[in-house]
């Protein structure tokens, strides 16, 4: 039988290597994915025993979730700083975020946002997309599954919210809910989030004039001043103010140009904890370089603070300087204060001339 011929010039596809959270292998850098440890087969078998614990406590599906989180507080909180298993991630972010129960109760109404209802924003989203993760292999395609998939979700929020509507940053979240569920099971998360399911609503972020990102930078900068006073005074001394590099922690939770393995660890305590792990995250990359980050000029003060060394984002380094950073108290006073500075017009009577 004759061999059949092939064909010398017809060209092989290359295909590019990529890690094990998808995104294109590249120089070290300034990528997302950078920072990603080679796991060793004890590495392997030590997160296999972790995956068992997990799967133990959650039960199949979440069922037994609530009623573990009722009895073990303490275990839960301990084992989601540690860091949820990657296989199981998506499901705990579903339970521990509330975005579950929402998804049961609105059955059929994702849908109809997607299909049925048209949104304002829709040339802004279609615009962005290709802005969200351009190194990860499942955004890449111009029009693929990916892309669809985040323009639906990002569209559906903003019918189902048309206060909000769409604001850039939300890409960065959605496209990383995607990546561990479903269009729908991301869509409710985000809903979870920015309705305020189980911790503060979110959505101030997104508003216009983004109020929330104003009080919280007012805020961080207060604790800067207080926690880090050589620090702070600095910064004065630069005209340095945290709107000019800590916005994107707050509106996208870390997830803009962050090692993505330290992301998603930040993003394990965010759904469990709230907000307040993005003030000690902040806090704690700022603490970690002090040292350097006094001496620096103006020039050199910016590309710092927009470009934290490796070694200050790895969290096994800076997580556990997050969590010994305590800021729930203080908050809880700084926003009584501005509560009471809120109320106080409201409470001035002007006297009325007889």
């Amino acid at each position: 039988m004759e061999k059949k011929k092939t064909d010398d010039s017809e060209p092989v596809p290359v295909i590019a290597p990529v890690d094990r959270f998808g995104f294109l292998k590249q120089e070290q850098g300034n990528s997302p994915h950078r920072f990603i440890k080679t796991r060793s087969s004890t590495n392997y078998e030590k997160e296999e025993r972790r995956v068992t614990k997990w799967r133990k406590m959650i039960g199949a599906g979440g069922s037994d979730w609530k009623h573990y989180l009722r009895r073990k507080p303490h275990v839960v909180k301990r084992r989601i700083r540690k860091g949820i298993p990657d296989c199981l991630r998506g499901l705990v972010w579903q339970l521990i975020s509330g975005s579950r129960d929402l998804l049961l109760m609105n059955p059929g109404v994702y849908e109809q946002l997607v299909v049925y209802e048209t949104s304002a924003s829709e040339l802004d989203i279609i615009r962005d997309i290709s802005r969200t993760f351009p190194s990860h292999v499942f955004f890449q395609k111009r029009h693929g599954p990916g892309q669809r998939s985040l323009y639906n979700v990002l569209k559906a929020y903003s019918v189902y919210d048309r206060d909000v509507g769409y604001v850039q940053g939300m890409g960065f979240v959605a496209g990383l809910l995607l990546l561990y569920m479903s269009e729908e099971d991301a869509f409710w998360l985000l809903v979870a989030l920015l309705k305020g399911a189980v911790h503060s609503p979110m959505e101030g972020l997104y508003q216009a004039g983004l109020p929330l990102v104003q009080k919280y930078l007012l805020q961080f900068d207060q604790l800067v001043r207080e926690l880090m006073p050589k620090l702070g005074e600095h910064f004065t001394q630069e005209m340095i103010n945290p709107s000019m590099y800590a916005s994107q922690w707050f509106i996208t939770v870390f997830s803009y140009s962050f090692p993505f393995h330290s992301a998603l660890r930040i993003w394990d305590v965010f759904l469990a904890e709230g907000i307040n792990i993005v003030f000690k995250v902040g806090l704690a990359l700022l603490k970690h370089c002090h040292d350097d980050l006094v001496k620096l000029p103006f020039e050199e003060l910016m590309h710092a603070l927009r470009n934290f060394p490796e070694d200050a984002m790895d969290p096994d380094t800076l997580l556990p300087l997050a969590y010994s950073i305590k800021v729930a108290k203080r908050l809880e006073e700084m926003k009584q204060d501005g509560e009471k500075a809120v109320a106080k017009p409201a409470q001035t009577v002007n006297p009325v001339q007889q």
